[in-house]
């Protein structure tokens, strides 16, 4: 279970939405890598491209309304700030919708791990993980 920090940063909520962002694609990627070795063995080149799949912007799009509906009003103005950020770069494999809805979820993850929430982040992997579930079978 990923329990890297204790949460000694006084105010996250203070930080920029995309320095938010960084921290939570990381923490994000970490927890998913973390979920597939503990399923069994895997070669690597399939544990890297079930990990990419699940990572990827569309992927995280997919779970922002479930995330969304659980989140007090707190997280949902991280949510919103991640959302509403300037990004001058789009993936290609994305829509924009995708791509903001994708660094909102990221800031939020940022933000709780920031604070030392990890309950609280695995609550709501586990809600990504449900949603993820529903549209692969």
């Amino acid at each position: 279970m990923l329990d890297l920090k204790q949460g000694n940063m006084a105010d996250p909520g203070g930080m920029s939405p995309v320095s938010l962002a960084f921290i939570g694609d990381g923490v994000f990627e970490l927890m998913v890598r973390e979920q597939l070795v503990s399923t069994g063995g895997m070669p690597a080149g399939k544990l890297h491209l079930l990990a990419v799949r699940r990572v990827k912007a569309s992927a995280q799009a997919a779970a922002f309304e479930a995330v969304h509906e659980v989140c007090d009003e707190v997280e949902r103005s991280i949510l919103r700030r991640g959302r509403n950020v300037s990004l001058s770069r789009i993936p290609r494999s994305c829509t924009p919708e995708e791509y903001h809805k994708a660094t909102a979820i990221e800031a939020l993850f940022g933000y709780l791990y920031l604070l030392g929430r990890i309950d609280r982040l695995h609550d709501l992997f586990e809600r990504m993980e449900e949603v993820a579930v529903g549209e692969h079978g």
